[in-house]
């Protein structure tokens, strides 16, 4: 059974720093796709990045490139999302993600692409 658990979440003041965690089991992730989606109250749920497992590439949202770095350890089974110079647009609840896909492409910004899913965990950012 796949299991996502994210920790790391927060309140945090504009301009500091977060780093979120995924801890994945339940398979060998190698041939995965792992993202990070956000949802804002009363918004739909928003990509923030993904990183292919297989070849380590990177894809990134706009409106976090520059800001966020999405990593991998192997050996741990764990992806993270280092969060820097926090805006209060980036208050969500934040979301880990796999996909049965190894490669990096537009789809994987869409959530419906993803097939396993966290409980998601909130970041607060203050003005």
């Amino acid at each position: 059974q796949v299991q996502l658990v994210e920790s790391g979440g927060g309140l945090v003041q504009a301009g500091g720093s977060l780093r979120l965690s995924c801890a994945a089991s339940g398979r060998t992730f190698s041939d995965y796709t792992m993202g990070w989606f956000r949802q804002a109250p009363g918004k739909e749920r928003e990509f923030v990045s993904a990183i292919s497992w297989t070849t380590d590439s990177t894809y990134y949202a706009d409106s976090v490139k520059g800001r966020f770095s999405i990593s991998r350890d192997n050996a741990k089974n764990t992806v993270y999302l280092q969060m820097n110079s926090l805006k209060p647009e980036d208050t969500a609840v934040y979301y880990c993600a796999a996909r049965r896909f190894w490669a990096l492409s537009a789809s994987s910004r869409i959530p419906d692409e993803y097939n396993y899913w966290g409980q998601g965990t909130q970041v607060t950012v203050s003005s």
